[in-house]
């Protein structure tokens, strides 16, 4: 099999913490590939709606955005590392802006032009930076731009990671990372490419569940190529349930920005009923984890299919203003949200958990980062608060950058590399394997391991793992690997992962509830759920 240039840098992941951090490597002179799994656009990034949080009203504080982001995540978050995030939010917007990034402005009584506040869930003040409803698509956009611009930045779209190469690390204990093996599936050949430095910048693990608001591409692969190569990965159990999915059988999974509930949106009940002041006292402004299980509690409760949000009773023209995207999307199928409310049920959206990182984005293994939603820097600790994602995207990215530019030149030369050996596989002719064990896969997450669970169903759950895993590692064996097939073994690893830290915390806390353990255990501090791979040591 053919090999690829070696690089310096090996990124992979295309959204905003891969881009950004391309581009704040790139003038460096080094040789920087970025690969996208799929299209450049296809990754979570592009389809954020919300916004990027940071303080900018003058009524705003920095020590109140921490204290927020403290309190939703209930006890887990790392507060050293919320602070050096929180801290660096107006300086990751500045950054954006000359990236090409243009936010929604606004003009101030006394005629000063500045930038729009949204506020979300958990936040007590306006400090979500946006561009209307598509603030992940004006972002996405500016930074691929910029990207193709960049002589020193290789763009590699439709190369899906098979495995991290690791070689014991000279003179020092544990692991190096030394390049990766690439299926490029459009030429379905598996490249060997060395690179000095590799980055996950992978995204989530949201397609591990049947309802989703992610797009295709989040299927945990950085979590699970990391935990293969033997890094620690921590807090699994918390899966984040957006509250708001549009619930139409051809919007597919189409998310409603909590935006609409931080304008005033409320959340009702067939008949009109409000419910959200029977579950807390900020009523539609409460934490997602909250919403959600409010929701899915009166679904079930009720027998109904779906709640409704409404802000009708809003201008129409300030609906359309504000919410471009989700009115168009929403008329597309019937909806008109000016006159209409939304019907709406929870869907799988952010993975709080994924491979531990330090504060300056890096893994167990030397040379191997991770920044983004794949990482778990202890920022959003039990639940992510709105908005904090791409934040943390573009600080982790910054962070990872003035270490890497520090220690490159440092880096011992890669080894020469074996090519990827497809000599005892087969092409498959059975690919039904895949798409039905894909589909088992998350419905039983979805059913077992979802918004409530309990010990019987995660037992149940695991069963159900172990099976899978024995009918697709024999699989992988023969036949020469496909995309859909490195996801789905992903996914397996992501869904046990997930399922083992669920079973290890006894108590209900933040994302994860069950019906078990329904109260916080106070008995002692809150503790980390910390998974160590059988070959850390290797």
């Amino acid at each position: 099999m053919p090999s690829s240039q070696s690089y310096d840098v090996l990124i992979i992941g295309s959204g905003g913490a891969g881009l950004s951090l391309a581009l704040k490597l790139a003038d460096q002179a080094m040789r920087i590939a970025v690969l996208s799994k799929f299209a450049l656009t296809a990754g979570s990034t592009y389809y954020a709606q919300g916004g990027i949080s940071a303080v900018f009203d003058a009524d705003d504080s920095i020590e109140s955005h921490i204290d927020d982001t403290l309190d939703a995540g209930a006890g887990l978050c790392d507060p050293e590392i919320v602070r050096l995030t929180v801290t660096h939010g107006k300086k990751s917007i500045d950054w954006l802006q000359q990236q090409g990034v243009v936010f929604t402005e606004e003009k101030s009584p006394s005629g000063e032009i500045k930038l729009h506040l949204n506020r979300e869930g958990g936040h007590s003040h306006r400090r979500v930076v946006h561009n209307a409803d598509a603030t992940g698509k004006a972002v996405s956009l500016s930074l691929i731009e910029r990207a193709q611009e960049h002589p020193n930045i290789d763009l590699l779209e439709h190369h899906n990671v098979v495995e991290l190469i690791t070689r014991s690390n000279d003179n020092q204990q544990g692991k190096r990372v030394v390049g990766a093996y690439v299926l490029d599936s459009k030429q379905q050949i598996v490249k060997t490419m060395p690179a000095g430095i590799v980055v996950l910048a992978t995204g989530g693990a949201s397609k591990v569940y049947l309802y989703s608001t992610n797009p295709q591409s989040s299927t945990g692969d950085g979590i699970a190529l990391a935990w293969r190569a033997g890094c620690r990965v921590s807090n699994m159990e918390f899966m984040q349930f957006h509250p708001t999915c549009l619930y139409h059988p051809s919007a597919q999974s189409f998310l409603i920005s909590e935006a609409v509930r931080g304008e005033g949106g409320k959340l009702i009940l067939p008949d009109g009923s409000s419910f959200m002041q029977n579950f807390d006292p900020r009523g539609e402004l409460a934490p997602r984890d909250i919403v959600a299980r409010a929701i899915d509690h009166e679904i079930k409760k009720r027998g109904i299919d779906c709640v409704y949000l409404d802000i009708s009773h809003k201008p129409a023209e300030f609906i359309r203003e504000h919410f471009p995207t989700i009115y168009q999307q929403c008329l597309d199928v019937g909806i008109d949200i000016t006159q209409q409310p939304i019907p709406v049920v929870p869907a799988a959206h952010y993975t709080c958990g994924g491979v531990i990182t330090d504060s300056f984005a890096r893994t167990d293994i030397a040379q191997l980062y991770a920044v983004g939603e794949v990482a778990c820097t202890g920022l959003h600790g039990a639940n992510r608060m709105a908005s904090n994602s791409l934040l943390e995207c573009l600080v982790f990215a910054e962070r990872a950058s003035e270490d890497i530019l520090q220690t490159l030149n440092t880096i011992p030369a890669i080894p020469a590399l074996p090519d990827w050996d497809e000599s005892q596989v087969s092409d498959s002719d059975e690919e039904v394997v895949v798409a039905h064990n894909w589909h088992e896969l998350r419905q039983f997450m979805w059913d077992y391991v979802g918004i409530v669970r309990t010990d019987k169903r995660l037992h149940r759950a695991m069963n159900r793992v172990e099976l899978l895993k024995k009918e697709i590692t024999e699989y992988y064996r023969h036949f020469r690997v496909t995309s859909d097939l490195l996801e789905l073994r992903n996914l397996l690893i992501v869904a046990e992962l997930i399922i083992r830290c669920a079973q290890h915390r006894k108590e209900s806390r933040g994302l994860h509830y069950t019906l078990d353990y329904p109260e916080l255990d106070n008995s002692k501090p809150p503790q980390n759920t910390i998974l160590v791979p059988d070959n850390i040591r290797a």
